[in-house]
């Protein structure tokens, strides 16, 4: 009996890969397990190796596994590509069609299974995915039967027959592993049923509902990996709210778009990844002088240029703070968990109109994309902060030549707001510097009173912003302090607690707003620890420069990066941390 396992299905994009990991992690989420996947796919419509590796718990998991139990192979690439990652008592189940073979050195057990041909003879060979579904049920000891829910939810449309050839399927698969049984089989201990109907999800799907949470009521955007699941989802459910999406020829019309209609008062989001942020970045400085509203995600992914589409990055940390020419206040959040998406797509919605700022909600491909075990969201605490908008103001008449103050100079940095069209509610909007009332002036004197008004907006959104750091501290005096951010979170966690298990006394900081940098909260945990250990995907340590700009310590400071397009796993960053430590 295990408490977890790591299982993987791997061949050509096209031939079922994805769904054959739905229908077996859905239906082991709706068991009760925890779980946690990454899918690494190629950047084309089809064929290139794919597989998607999914972690099986009884406990929460935040991150994929080091190592691999079971592997199921479509093709031979399959078995070459990702075989090194099985353990010695790992697993192969592969289609006997392509004659699998071990590469040399592995030393784990091997099944060849009939995957295509018991699929073709029970009706069509696109069945060889519900075969591999029964052949790892059969090596988890599972019942079939406990696929069926799921399998009558997505076939169901194409009727009874269907269903029933399917469920035929992984039966077959079950019972043709059994027949071969070879003896080390990882049977799960059976998940803890609390009663509780968890929700197994990407980021992106996260991020989308918190927006509609939070009032979102439209949104332009142009598709792109990996952000395009939040505008799928938006394009489904916005309509049932009374909203609707466009997608516009290119991310500059989606930003400029999303400005005008955040102007007329309308909650309004865009989401893109790091070559359509390049675009954005023009408008994203018009909507700081302009003080409008606008919420952008970034979901990274390996740059420069178009790079790595569909692999993991942090690199776009800098240019999210530092984009845009000229200085507008500007806040980078960035969650690390779904939980923490949904909640802070909310927020993003409510900062953006109270400060009047761009707001860039920042992930990552592997939050983004990677699907994973979510508890029933809250929504009983959300709430809608418009800030100083006035939807129905009673403004006095105005003389001839006068305009209402849009961009009056006050102690906050935050001016009132008005919707257009407003009765004596005149005012000019323009991307020059302007005046009180929006007409354009050139004088230094208002220069430096609209941009110190601006500048003074996120003084102490630090002070009030909801979990700027989340922290896991317990030790006054630290060997290490850990920091990250975004999805990184999990496999800190994990190599934290081994190091633990070894004596080392670890904190754990991963920031939740990068920009304005909450430094105080940091600077107390990097004065508390003998070395600051920052571990992020990319190649220059931003994330480290970061901290070093804003908190200093840099004899502390110690990088652990990766670039190569992969997620951090729990292993290496401990093996690297010891190095040094």
């Amino acid at each position: 009996m295990v408490e977890q396992l790591s299982w993987k299905v791997g061949g050509q994009q096209g031939e079922g890969i994805e769904s054959t990991g739905e229908i077996f992690a859905i239906t082991l989420n709706r068991l009760g397990y925890y779980l946690y996947g990454y899918r690494h796919f190629s950047s084309r419509i089809k064929g290139g190796h794919t597989n998607n590796k999914i972690r099986v718990s009884t406990e929460k998991v935040r991150s994929i596994a080091d190592d691999l139990d079971i592997l199921v192979a479509f093709d031979q690439e399959t078995i070459d590509v990702n075989a090194h990652e099985l353990h010695s008592k790992g697993i192969v189940l592969a289609d006997a069609k392509f004659n699998p073979t071990l590469p040399e050195g592995v030393d784990v057990t091997l099944y060849s299974v009939p995957f295509t041909e018991i699929a073709t003879d029970l009706g069509t060979s696109l069945m060889k995915n519900m075969v591999a579904v029964g052949a790892s049920s059969a090596i988890m000891n599972l019942k079939c039967e406990v696929f069926r829910d799921v399998v009558e939810e997505i076939f169901s449309r194409k009727g009874e027959q269907v269903v029933a050839k399917n469920m035929e399927a992984i039966v077959k698969g079950a019972e043709y592993v059994r027949e071969q049984d070879k003896g080390n089989l990882h049977q799960m201990e059976l998940a803890e049923a609390d009663g509780k109907k968890r929700m197994f999800m990407i980021g992106n799907d996260a991020i989308a509902m918190g927006f509609l949470a939070g009032g979102c009521r439209f949104m332009a955007a142009y598709p792109i990996t990996p952000a395009s699941e939040i505008m799928e989802y938006m394009i489904k459910k916005l309509p049932e709210f009374g909203g609707t999406v466009i997608q516009t020829e290119d991310e500059i019309a989606a930003a400029t778009m999303s400005i005008g209609a955040n102007y007329a008062g309308v909650r309004t989001i865009t989401a893109s990844a790091g070559p359509g942020l390049s675009l954005m970045m023009e408008s994203i400085g018009l909507a700081g002088i302009t003080e409008t509203p606008l919420v952008i995600v970034d979901t990274q992914r390996g740059g420069p240029s178009t790079g790595l589409p569909t692999k993991q990055e942090q690199s776009d940390l800098m240019a999210m703070i530092y984009g845009t020419h000229g200085e507008i206040p500007k806040v980078v959040m960035a969650p690390s968990t779904v939980q923490e998406a949904f909640n802070d797509a909310v927020e993003a919605l409510n900062i953006a109109e109270e400060y009047q700022v761009p707001v860039i909600l920042l992930s990552d491909l592997q939050l983004s994309l990677g699907k994973q075990t979510v508890e029933p969201l809250e929504y009983d605490n959300i709430e809608v902060r418009r800030g100083k908008l006035d939807e129905h103001p009673d403004l006095p008449e105005l003389d001839k030549g006068e305009y209402f103050k849009r961009y009056q100079v006050t102690e906050d940095g935050v001016s009132p707001r008005i919707l257009p069209g407003t009765k004596n509610g005149i005012f000019h909007v323009t991307g020059v510097e302007h005046d009180e009332t929006g007409k354009p002036s050139e004088l230094a004197s208002n220069r430096k009173n609209q941009m110190d008004k601006r500048l003074r907006k996120l003084k102490k959104l630090p002070e009030v912003f909801p979990t700027p750091v989340q922290i896991d501290a317990r030790y006054e005096e630290a060997d290490v302090l850990f920091v990250g951010f975004n999805s990184t979170r999990g496999a800190i966690e994990e190599a934290k607690g081994r190091l633990e298990e070894e004596g080392y006394k670890v904190n754990h900081a991963h920031i939740r707003l990068i920009h304005p940098f909450p430094a105080k909260e940091v600077k107390a945990l990097v004065d508390q620890a003998k070395k600051v250990i920052v571990v992020e995907n990319n190649a220059t340590a931003q994330l480290a420069n970061i901290i070093k700009m804003n908190v200093g310590s840099q004899e502390k400071m110690e990088s652990i990066l990766q670039y190569d397009g992969t997620p951090f796993l729990p292993g290496q960053i401990h093996q690297r941390s010891k190095e040094l430590l």
